[in-house]
């Protein structure tokens, strides 16, 4: 039997960023999971057959003591940083509610995760209530395991993303003097490495790890080292005038998603998060990776973690509104839409397997022409390679300006765009059974470079929502007027058309 199934674990904070990603592995090593959450319809088929779901509010005690019971190790993960009120008096009552239930329910330790900072530092409203939590669970708890932790550096992570959006989306930037203070990033592979030693050393004693890579870089580096790794020239201006408070304000106009949160945590910028001691790398045997490699490997990853999503599952199929523009996935925008055809998938594939070459691109063919003499004055390969077959496709394979990246028939098409782009692009069609016949959706990528990047997709998004939607239209006409593989010829010359009336709406 596996040693860890034994242990009953309850997992706080798994809709959150490092609980979510700490679930799956949890799972993996054949951990018997227990998910607290005050939703939890939110965690629906995102679990393991064997992880338990259960409701709970940090902020209603009574609510705590069925799901603590019977757990060996509780992992604390909760913080209240988006609240609209108090979020320090919110993050104290949590986690005084939750230490004092884990001790009434018997639970052996608490695993928390936390911020670094000196307390010898006036720190910020955020980074005080991180170590707060920690010394309240202390507190009501007599066995707590403290990490405290900077920069976490993984595709997804607050702290990323906002360098990534300043770095992106600004060739000049006005730095104030928090651009120099010093942080110790960490990746978030590495990080989750110490949470699962943690998790599986049962005889460990009650401590404060504070872990973190071995460079110990300003702001500033780590959005130079970002810039450079993406191929952008960033010009960074010293200006001792802006504050962290006005430099919030100013995030939340550069970066809006993260307005809330995010100028929290530009106020905590101020101080200094570095290690001060290696008591974690001697009880540890772990490595973690230097800043360079962090940065990498989370550009690696969502490249992996992209490729693999399935649109069908990332969109509602119909009814949610379009965004104009389409909408953002990391540094990624991506433009998708759906038409349902009265074919099975087999049938509705087989326009899609045939685009490019002599067949076309099914609407405004003459557009994509003049992309691909356009791509040929400045170097780039245009339209002039055609397809290897007219009929069958494989991975690598060229269709015209664009590259077979994945292809699994009845249901995937992917293709790389070949062209010259200030940016990477992608297209993608994916067939799925639906109640009618069929649903098709067609997917646009785009992973800009910089602001010219940026610029160059919103240039030319109003001519893509002409050009893509009638050629969805044009493949779902094809697909249902197709009555077998073999009838495709006799259709091939009315799927080249540039417009087709009466056709089935589009829905996103």
């Amino acid at each position: 039997m596996n040693q860890n199934s034994k242990q009953q674990i309850l997992l706080t904070g798994a809709t959150g960023y490092i609980g979510g990603r700490l679930l799956p592995l949890l799972e993996q090593r054949g951990f018997h999971v227990r998910c607290l959450a005050r939703r939890p319809e939110t965690l629906e088929g995102t679990v393991a057959p064997s992880t338990e779901v259960v409701a709970g509010d940090v902020l209603e005690p009574e609510s705590l003591s069925g799901p603590l019971a019977g757990v060996d190790t509780a992992l604390y993960f909760i913080h209240s940083m988006g609240a609209d009120r108090d979020f320090e008096k919110q993050d104290r009552i949590a986690a005084e509610n939750f230490a004092k239930a884990a001790t009434a329910a018997g639970v052996r330790r608490i695993i928390y995760l936390g911020g670094l900072g000196s307390s010898d530092q006036e720190l910020s409203k955020h980074l005080r209530s991180r170590q707060e939590t920690g010394d309240v669970l202390r507190a009501h708890h007599r066995h707590v395991v403290e990490f405290r932790a900077s920069i976490v550096i993984g595709s997804g992570s607050l702290s990323f993303e906002m360098i990534r959006a300043l770095v992106e989306r600004l060739p000049v930037m006005i730095c104030p003097r928090w651009v120099q203070v010093k942080a110790q990033p960490i990746a978030v592979e590495d990080l989750l490495s110490y949470l699962l030693a943690s998790v599986a050393n049962t005889d460990g004693s009650p401590q404060i790890y504070e872990i973190g890579g071995p460079d110990q870089v300003t702001y500033g580096q780590l959005m130079q080292e970002y810039a450079r790794q993406r191929g952008l020239i960033r010009w960074m201006i010293p200006v001792p005038l802006l504050t962290p408070y006005l430099s919030s304000l100013w995030l939340g106009l550069v970066t809006p998603i993260y307005a809330r949160v995010g100028r929290k945590l530009v106020e905590s910028l101020r101080n200094p998060t570095l290690i001060s001691n290696n008591l974690a790398e001697t009880t540890f045997s772990i490595r973690p990776r230097s800043v360079q490699e962090a940065i990498a490997r989370a550009m690696v990853n969502e490249d992996r973690e992209f490729a693999e999503t399935r649109w069908s599952d990332a969109y509602s199929s119909a009814g949610a509104p379009r965004v104009w523009g389409g909408e953002r996935f990391g540094s990624r925008l991506v433009d998708s839409r759906t038409i349902e055809v009265k074919a099975p998938p087999v049938k509705a594939f087989a326009p899609i397997r045939r685009i490019g070459g002599e067949a076309g691109w099914y609407y405004g063919d003459w557009l994509w022409s003049l992309r691909g003499f356009l791509d040929l004055l400045v170097g780039g390969v245009g339209v002039r390679r055609g397809r290897r077959d007219p009929q069958s496709l494989r991975v690598g394979d060229a269709v015209d300006f664009w590259r077979v990246e994945l292809y699994e028939p009845p249901h995937r098409l992917r293709l790389y765009a070949e062209m010259k782009l200030p940016g990477r692009a992608w297209l993608e069609f994916e067939v799925t059974p639906c109640e009618q016949g069929s649903r098709i959706r067609q997917t646009a990528i785009f992973d800009p470079l910089g602001i010219l990047g940026l610029s160059y997709w919103y240039g030319i998004y109003p001519l893509h929502q002409i050009v893509f939607a009638g050629m969805l239209r044009s493949i779902g006409r094809a697909a249902e007027l197709v009555s077998s593989e073999e009838d495709y010829q006799q259709h091939e010359e009315l799927t080249k058309e540039s417009r087709i009336p009466d056709l089935p709406p589009i829905t996103k």
